[in-house]
């Protein structure tokens, strides 16, 4: 197999930009809230064995198919004999993940808009601050727009310049942000009553179907899988580096930024409460979703006074980051499919992609009721599972165990007797396919 000169991340760097690619948006509002009305603790506990039985595998497989071929998705498949009669698997991977970053980019935007609402507020911009924060075209269009030129940027530049940089500079701020905001909310009225719903489990929920499916879910999800990105950044490691170290410590790092997470949103939401602020809904579950970030929290910042609005202005910051470095791994996905089989620069690739895109989110704003949520379910719910069992598949019956081997055995000459790659496989070709299906099939009775 002809192998392609490469640019490379750093140990380091690779850490920072996986990881990043992992922690997105739903790390910060979707894993507090399933842990808050799954039996706090309990959830962790069945999430942290998840994440070694389901994401640690997937994570595995994927990157080191980027790193054996050093090929995007579509290269991958073209350059294994045995896959390549599925390579059309690959090019829905370049569109499965280019419409989950249209419609990302449209989430992105709504956080920059409200970053620009508090600094609207301290200036005395009062009908600016409001337009800033309300629904309309012409806001999403600008800001989302605005957050394209961000990711656009980042990814023109070199691996090494742009998104290894730009990561080691954002992922360090984020923990740094996360850390003084969860700080600050411990502080608040009714935030320990939110900590103790977080932090203490409820074991007779462990077995609970929903649960374990839930928990599943947001690992599958959480780890960026099934979209390509983590098989592009697989193609950008050294054949030096240690894969199964590599990959397991992208995952410690994402359990990590959720726990914390948590941290922050559960007790800011109680604290919220104490302040006449809802945060159940109708049917007495915790709200999740974009109602935490554009209606409790908002509330809760409202109530601070002039703090509210420095508090304001850190939390969307955080949220930007985590959206940005996620968005920057989304885009990568096709650019690096242009630049490897159109032999086109990097700076046109970016820009040609991204635009592209960019005009599926004016396409997704302009027609928002019918095409935001249907884009979501399709892409998210149903196509990132199953492009997440045939990379599996890819890896564990496609690819040769002997070629596994040796991939897996560069920078990690022992692999062949360790425990590791002697379970390993096992969990490649059949138990995380089964899990992921698992997912799969629930959520698609669920929508019946």
């Amino acid at each position: 197999m002809k192998i392609r000169k490469r640019s490379e991340f750093s140990h380091l760097g690779f850490i920072m930009a996986a990881a990043g690619s992992a922690i997105g948006l739903g790390n910060i509002w979707s894993f507090p809230s399933q842990v808050a009305k799954n039996g706090g603790a309990a959830f962790v506990f069945v999430y942290l064995i998840l994440t070694f039985l389901l994401a640690y595998p997937a994570l595995m497989a994927e990157i080191t198919i980027g790193r054996y071929t050093r090929s995007n998705p579509v290269g991958a498949f073209k350059s294994v004999s045995n896959a390549r009669k599925l390579v059309g698997v690959g090019f829905y991977g370049l569109l499965c993940v280019g419409l989950i970053l249209s419609f990302y980019a449209i989430v992105g935007g709504w956080m920059i808009a409200y970053f620009f609402e508090p600094i609207c507020l301290m200036l005395g911009l009062e009908q600016a601050a409001t337009w800033v924060v309300s629904q309309s075209i012409a806001r999403d269009i600008l800001f989302t727009t605005l957050f394209f030129l961000m990711t656009i940027l980042v990814i023109t530049a070199s691996i090494q310049k742009g998104i290894e940089a730009w990561s080691k500079r954002l992922m360090p701020l984020l923990l740094v942000l996360l850390l003084v905001l969860i700080s600050y909310v411990l502080t608040l009225d009714g935030a320990l009553v939110g900590l103790k719903n977080y932090l203490v489990p409820d074991f007779s929920k462990v077995w609970n179907p929903s649960l374990i499916v839930s928990a599943m879910g947001q690992v599958f999800f959480s780890v960026s899988l099934g979209a390509g990105t983590m098989v592009v950044y697989g193609s950008y490691i050294s054949k030096k580096q240690n894969l199964s170290r590599l990959s397991l410590l992208v995952v410690l790092f994402d359990l990590g930024v959720a726990f914390l997470a948590g941290l922050l949103i559960i007790p800011a939401m109680y604290a919220a409460a104490t302040n006449g602020t809802k945060i159940f809904d109708a049917d007495g579950n915790l709200m999740e979703g974009d109602s935490i970030v554009f209606q409790v929290l908002p509330a809760l910042f409202n109530s601070m006074d002039k703090m509210g609005h420095w508090v304001a202005l850190i939390f969307f910051l955080l949220m930007i980051i985590a959206a940005l470095t996620s968005s920057i791994s989304m885009l990568e996905v096709p650019v690096s499919y242009v630049v490897d089989e159109q032999f086109t620069t990097r700076k046109k690739a970016s820009w040609l992609v991204g635009g592209a895109f960019w005009l599926i989110s004016i396409l997704i704003i302009c027609n928002f009721d019918i095409l935001f949520d249907f884009v979501i379910v399709l892409t998210t719910q149903y196509s990132q599972p199953l492009l997440g069992v045939l990379y599996c598949i890819f890896a564990g019956w496609l690819l040769r165990r002997d070629k596994l081997l040796k991939e897996v055995k560069q920078g990690f000459p022992h692999a062949e007797n360790s425990f590791f790659f002697k379970v390993w496989p096992i969990f490649v070709k059949f138990i995380t396919p089964l899990l992921i299906i698992t997912v799969f099939v629930y959520s698609l009775f669920q929508a019946l």
